[in-house]
């Protein structure tokens, strides 16, 4: 796949917003994986999507990421993507894995991760790459989507 990046740093955060909102929340065509499931996306998530914090410890979320929004468009083609790894996501909050989240891997350390509530309907949680070898080893070493 070609995995297409943009360039933020030469657009506003209304631009960057506007693309999100067109690609994937006001699409005609809805966003639908390699196996067939349709996901789906809110404006709402853009903020949580594409900002980080600037304490992980706080976990605020308070600086636009630049990396993050680059990668925008691999969100679309990681769905799409049919080579990709898929995983079981990790639930923090009851420490166990979640039979209704997928992670999906691309190039080695990038992840979209999907919750599932319906056979064939997922939304959308978020998407990242993976920078500590440790984090993403545990993902790596998690249980395969069945």
């Amino acid at each position: 796949m070609a995995y297409k990046k943009i360039k933020p740093q030469q657009m506003t955060e209304a631009e960057l917003r506007q693309l999100w909102s067109e690609t994937y929340c006001n699409s005609a065509k809805p966003i639908v994986t390699f196996d067939d499931i349709t996901v789906q996306f809110f404006s709402s998530m853009f903020d949580h999507a594409f900002y980080e914090s600037d304490n992980r410890q706080a976990k605020d979320k308070s600086v636009l990421s630049l990396n993050r929004c680059e990668k925008m468009l691999w969100i679309k083609e990681t769905l799409e993507d049919n080579t990709a790894v898929l995983k079981k996501g990790w639930d923090s909050k009851n420490k166990s894995y979640d039979n209704s989240r997928r992670v999906a891997f691309v190039k080695g350390n990038y992840v979209v991760i999907i919750r599932l509530f319906s056979a064939k309907k997922a939304q959308f949680v978020t998407a990242y790459q993976i920078d500590d070898d440790a984090n993403l080893q545990k993902f790596l070493d998690g249980p395969d989507w069945t």
